[in-house]
């Protein structure tokens, strides 16, 4: 029988009973001005149906032209991949009916991509894992499709639907990996890992923004489930374009949960396409699955082979910049922190933020202490990314110096980040408006002292007796008379050397 339930196993009890299997086919749409068989702009939210022509209209007569640039960058990634770069490939028509194809072919490439047999490590909780990648191929995007009206976004139980044919022809790399068998518990952890550390590679490379949320950079997540013990792979299901690393992450841990409750009440997982819905993290059946005779793949006669010359691919590999991981290490190295704390950077998104504060003037230290804390806690309570705080490092820097100069606390310090964040200033306009500096004058200090000193006449004589711990009593109405504009640390000395 077929099960049709959407019920879910408890993912430690799924662990314990199935192992999974993943596979991951990673979408990049490069950044190059035109498509990738024709000269139309690829200029991102422009009006719908401008950046088309014959070509990638799929009209008669049209013939397709191959952009150079979209395979230098095919060529550069493959390196990046550690993969091996064919001396001589071609495109193939994948042929499938869909709105949203105007020439009912998806030009690409099949048994002969540009890049193959690489690899591309990544770290989950203090352990390596090298993530095989089977192939990087080019291709080029499909138009995109919306539908209007009914409850879901999608065509069923749409009123009609609009086509945009703008993203038709834009060049795109899949980067498909090996199958991936890693211990159950961190499975959808490092699924996440793998997309998160391809998107800073792609980005460091510069062949795209690939910014998920523009649909730049786009996942499959492919799994399936076997018994523990068994050598046997499951039916496998596809999660399709997938757009976020939380949801990369999300989609397979649901998937695991789904195919366990399916396998463990006797029903059948069908291969099939599924959506994955960002609101609720989970999944629904879209198509049944084609395998990939389906697509009757056959050369695509318009086009010639490539064949990259040797003497170009090496030069592309010497314009290679340094990757995401030597990256991480070097700068390691420099802050004196454990590969354990570089990982929380990364996971926070914080990295290029806290080396452009320290290259602004601040130390690594404190660089790392404000975005970690009082900034990741703010992107946190408004669900936003870190670099989208309207906070830059410069700022940062700035509010660093004012600090280690003494002209700060850190309590004044997060007031002058919650007026930065409030589109006060910057953070010196932010600490003149607001009245923010330390107060350091030892004449104002004194006179404080002696008032608080004067109000707990009882806490005075336990500090002249040697209690210096009671000190705290007036340090505390010092703060809270200086409306804790007072260095702490000050207070504490001239109210001793006053009661000594």
């Amino acid at each position: 029988m077929t099960a049709t339930t959407e019920e879910l196993m408890d993912l430690d009890e799924a662990l314990t009973r199935f192992d999974p299997v993943m596979g991951l086919e990673v979408h990049v749409e490069l950044g190059t001005n035109t498509k990738m068989f024709c000269s139309c702009p690829t200029e991102f939210g422009a009006e719908p149906n401008t950046q088309v022509c014959p070509t990638c209209l799929g009209l008669p007569g049209a013939l397709p032209v191959v952009n150079e640039i979209g395979v230098e960058s095919a060529i550069r990634i493959g390196l990046a991949l550690n993969c091996e770069i064919a001396e001589w490939c071609r495109f193939a028509r994948k042929n499938y009916f869909y709105p949203d194809m105007p020439k009912n072919f998806q030009t690409s490439q099949y048994d002969e991509p540009i890049a193959y047999e690489g690899y591309l490590d990544v770290e989950v909780e203090g352990q390596t894992f090298r993530i095989g990648i089977e192939r990087a191929h080019m291709e080029e995007d499909t138009g995109k499709s919306t539908h209007v009206g009914g409850a879901t976004g999608r065509i069923h139980g749409a009123d009609y639907s609009l086509v945009d044919y703008n993203r038709a022809g834009i060049p795109l790399i899949e980067i498909v990996t090996k199958t991936i068998e890693v211990p159950g518990h961190l499975a959808a952890a490092v699924a996440r890992a793998y997309v998160a550390e391809l998107r800073e590679l792609i980005v460091a490379l510069g062949v795209s923004e690939a910014r998920m949320e523009r649909g730049q950079m786009r996942c499959d997540v492919n799994l399936s489930l076997k018994p523990t013990g068994s050598e046997k792979f499951g039916t496998r299901s596809e999660t399709k374009n997938v757009n976020s690393l939380r949801s990369v992450e999300r989609a397979a841990r649901f998937e695991i949960q789904r195919h366990a409750a399916v396998l463990a009440s006797g029903g059948t997982i069908v291969q099939e396409t599924r959506h994955f819905h960002e609101d609720k993290g989970t999944t629904t059946s879209g198509r049944v699955k084609e395998e990939a005779e389906d697509y009757r793949y056959f050369p695509e006669p318009d086009l010639v082979p490539i064949a990259p010359a040797r003497e170009w691919v090496d030069k592309l590999r010497e314009t290679l910049p340094e990757l995401p991981g030597a990256r991480r290490k070097r700068l390691a190295s420099d802050w004196v922190i454990s590969d354990f704390d570089m990982q929380s950077v990364v996971n926070a998104g914080a990295l290029d933020l806290i080396e452009a504060t320290i290259a602004a003037g601040a130390d690594p230290t404190s660089a790392r202490k404000w975005w970690l804390g009082e900034l990741a806690r703010t992107a946190n309570e408004r669900t936003v990314e870190l670099a989208e705080l309207p906070i830059t490092p410069a700022h940062v820097a700035r509010i660093v110096a004012l600090v280690s100069a003494g002209e700060l606390s850190d309590k004044l310090a997060r007031q002058v980040i919650e007026g930065v964040l409030a589109g006060e200033g910057d953070p010196d306009a932010v600490v003149a408006a607001r009245g923010l500096k330390v107060v350091s004058d030892d004449t104002a200090l004194l006179a404080a002292i002696d008032d608080a000193i004067a109000a707990n006449p009882a806490v005075a004589d336990k500090i002249r007796g040697g209690n210096h711990a009671a000190a705290g009593v007036i340090i505390g109405a010092v703060m809270k008379a200086t409306k804790g504009q007072a260095d702490a640390a000050k207070v504490k000395e001239l109210t001793l050397s006053r009661l000594a």
